[in-house]
């Protein structure tokens, strides 16, 4: 298995984040998950799933959910600074924030590393490797798009939850496959979640 880093915040799209590791784990990739206190919140207000606090207890019940093995999917907590993700020499070089919360987002621009998704994302970005934010906030300030730049400017791929509507979605999973599919394209991974433009079914 390839390892991966994802880490889920506080902004609205706890499907975009569902969808993302339903794929993942699919394909076997191993999966260190960093999820926020506000990212429980918002998963209960939009999937009404009631997460626990305990890393080692949510843990459990993801991998319940999807399935999987805890050689898979492994979770920390915020303050688990002997995790490998904290390490350059041991943190897989890919991480994506999904969705990304604004305030997620300063404090990566920022490298304020006071919690362990911020120091995750402080690794990948000072060992060069491949870090995507998925930001969904509307309207965006001055500030969230000077932030976005100087990520930008540092290699990170900044993807907004902006899914497209020329595919003709028939449903809100057409809609979040849209995203992810685009998120999998970036990350070199296999999707079939959406058909790549001019490769739909009429060609």
């Amino acid at each position: 298995m390839s390892a991966i880093t994802v880490a889920i915040t506080g902004a609205s799209g706890a499907p975009y984040a569902v969808r993302l590791l339903e794929c993942l784990l699919a394909q076997q990739q191993q999966v260190h998950l960093l999820m926020s206190s506000a990212a429980r919140v918002v998963f209960a207000t939009e999937l009404e799933w009631q997460l626990p606090a305990a890393p080692q207890a949510m843990g459990d019940a993801l991998r319940e959910r999807f399935g999987v093995t805890e050689a898979q999917l492994q979770v920390y907590g915020k303050e688990q600074w002997f995790s490998p993700v904290a390490s350059g020499s041991a943190a897989p070089k890919r991480m994506i924030v999904c969705p990304c919360s604004t305030g997620t987002l300063a404090a990566i621009a920022m490298g304020a590393s006071d919690n362990l998704i911020e120091r995750a994302a402080d690794v990948v970005i000072k060992e060069r490797g491949q870090l995507i934010v998925v930001p969904r906030e509307m309207p965006l300030s001055a500030i969230h798009l000077e932030n976005m730049l100087k990520l930008a400017r540092l290699g990170v791929t900044v993807m907004p939850a902006a899914p497209g509507f020329y595919h003709q979605p028939q449903s809100i999973d057409d809609l979040v496959d849209f995203v992810v599919a685009r998120l999998l394209d970036h990350l070199q991974l296999e999707q079939t979640l959406q058909p790549r433009w001019g490769y739909g079914e009429e060609s």
